[in-house]
C-alpha cells in the first residue's frame, strides 16, 4: 500500500516553507516516525516524519523547493522491502558527475554563476541526481577544507591580490529576523536607558547553594533565573512596560510571558516562559535548559515562540560590554544583559572592586514614558542587588 507523506499544516501566520535536504533516497528503508526531510519556515524548522514504515517509493519535491501546507512530498510503499525496489529507482538518485552541468535548472544555473560554485563538486539530491538550489546552499555553507588537505593547484589559479566574494541566499529564518527587526525600528519610537548592577549578592548566593541546588533539581543555578524573577516583579509595579500597542489602543497584559533570546546557527530565536511570575528558580532554569537544547537541534515549535509580553537577551555570553537591544514586537520593551566585569566602584566613601554588569532597557516611547522605563530598570537593579527580597516576597 502506498502512503502519502505531506507537508505539515502550518499555523495561520506561516504561509509557506522551503525544503531542506532529504535524509533518505528512493528505494531505502524508512521506519515509522523517522525524519525524512525538514521544512524551514520563517519561524522554525519543522520535521517531516514517516507516517508508516516501508520503503521510500517516490519523491515529489526537491530540496530548495517552496511548499505550502499539506502538499504531497513523497510516497512510502508499506509492503515493499529495500531489496525488492527496482535497481533503476535507486540509480536515479545519482547522476554521473560529467552530466551534472547539463541537468541544471535555469534557477540553479543562475545561482551557480552568481556564487562561483562548481556543479561537478556538488552532490545532487534531486531526481536523477540533479543539483537543486538546496544542494548549492548546503555546499556553500560547508567550511572550506584546511590548506594542507586541499589538493595542490597551480599558483596561477589564485592570482595575487584576488578579492573573492561569495553570495549565499538568506535562510527563511534570517529573512524573517531581518524583516521584524527593521519593522521594529520603523514602527516603534525606540529609546534605551542604561544602568549598572553589582552582581556580588547573586554570585554569593549561587556559590553558596550551587551544589545543593544542582543535586536537588538536576540543573545548575544560573544568572538568568534571577533576572527573570527580578523582571517579573518589576513588571508588576510598572504594568505599562508589560503592555503592547494595537492600533490606537494599549493592551495591558495581566500575565507575564517572558521571552528568552537564544542564539542558534540559523539565527536568533525567542522561546517563551509562560506565566514566569509563578515559576521557581528551578523551574526557570529547567525550562531555559530545555529550550536551549531544542533550539540547537531545531526542535522548537511555533507554539514555543508565539506570544510573549517582555523579552530578555544576554549579549554578555559573547562578551558584549554594552548594547541597545531591539524590541521584539508587538512587545514594548526588552532587557539587555551584558558581560560581568570587575570594576572599581565607590561604596560608603570607599573604593572597592565589585563584579559589575551594565543593564539596558529598550522601550517603545509611544506608550512608555522615560520615567517609567528608568524606574523599572532601577527596580530590576535593586532586586538583583538584594535577591532575598523577591525570594522571600518582601
Amino acid at each position: 500500500m502506498l502512503v502519502e507523506v505531506k507537508v505539515p499544516v502550518f499555523s495561520e501566520s506561516v504561509t509557506e516553507g522551503t525544503l531542506l535536504n532529504w535524509h533518505k533516497k528512493v528505494g531505502e528503508r524508512v521506519e515509522r516516525d523517522e525524519v525524512l526531510i525538514e521544512v524551514e519556515t520563517d519561524k522554525v524548522v519543522l520535521e517531516v516524519t514517516a507516517p508508516q514504515a516501508g520503503v521510500l517509493a517516490s519523491v515529489n519535491k526537491n530540496p530548495g523547493d517552496v511548499v505550502e501546507s499539506a502538499q504531497l512530498l513523497a510516497t512510502i510503499d508499506t509492503e515493499a522491502t529495500a531489496a525488492t525496489v527496482p535497481a533503476q529507482a535507486a540509480a536515479e538518485s545519482v547522476a554521473p558527475p560529467a552530466a551534472v552541468a547539463e541537468t541544471l535548472s535555469p534557477a540553479v544555473r543562475k545561482m551557480v554563476a552568481e556564487t562561483g560554485a562548481k556543479p561537478e563538486e556538488i552532490s545532487g539530491t534531486g531526481k536523477a541526481g540533479r543539483v537543486t538550489k538546496g544542494d548549492v546552499i548546503e555546499h556553500l555553507a560547508k567550511p572550506a577544507a584546511a590548506p594542507h588537505a586541499a589538493p595542490a593547484r597551480p599558483a596561477a589559479s589564485v592570482p595575487a591580490g584576488a578579492r573573492p566574494e561569495q553570495r549565499v541566499p538568506m535562510t527563511r529564518i534570517r529573512q524573517r529576523i531581518a524583516e521584524r527587526l527593521k519593522e521594529a525600528q520603523n514602527t516603534a519610537a525606540v529609546l534605551t536607558t542604561f544602568n549598572e548592577v553589582n552582581m556580588q549578592p547573586v554570585m554569593d548566593l549561587r556559590k553558596k547553594y550551587q551544589d545543593s541546588f544542582t543535586k536537588k533539581h538536576g540543573v545548575k543555578l544560573g544568572f538568568m533565573s534571577f533576572f527573570v524573577k527580578a523582571v517579573t516583579e518589576a513588571l508588576k509595579q510598572f504594568p505599562i512596560v508589560n503592555a503592547s500597542v494595537d492600533g490606537a489602543d494599549i493592551i495591558y497584559h495581566g500575565y507575564f510571558d517572558v521571552g528568552i533570546a537564544v542564539a542558534t546557527e540559523r539565527g536568533l530565536v525567542v522561546p517563551i516562559l509562560r506565566d514566569a511570575d509563578t515559576m521557581s528558580l528551578a523551574d526557570i532554569e529547567k525550562a531555559i535548559a530545555e529550550f536551549a537544547g531544542r533550539a540547537r537541534n531545531n526542535k522548537l515549535t511555533l507554539q514555543d515562540m508565539s506570544g510573549g509580553t517582555f523579552s530578555i537577551t544576554n549579549g554578555g555570553t559573547f562578551g558584549s560590554m554594552l548594547s541597545t537591544p531591539i524590541i521584539n514586537q508587538p512587545q514594548s520593551a526588552i532587557l539587555g544583559m551584558h558581560t560581568i566585569t570587575e570594576r572599581a566602584v565607590v561604596e560608603n566613601g570607599q573604593i572597592v572592586v565589585r563584579p559589575m554588569m551594565y543593564l539596558a532597557v529598550s522601550y517603545d516611547h509611544r506608550i512608555i514614558d522615560g520615567s517609567d522605563a528608568v524606574q523599572f530598570l532601577v527596580k530590576v537593579r535593586d532586586l538583583l542587588q538584594d535577591p532575598t527580597r523577591f525570594l522571600l516576597d518582601v
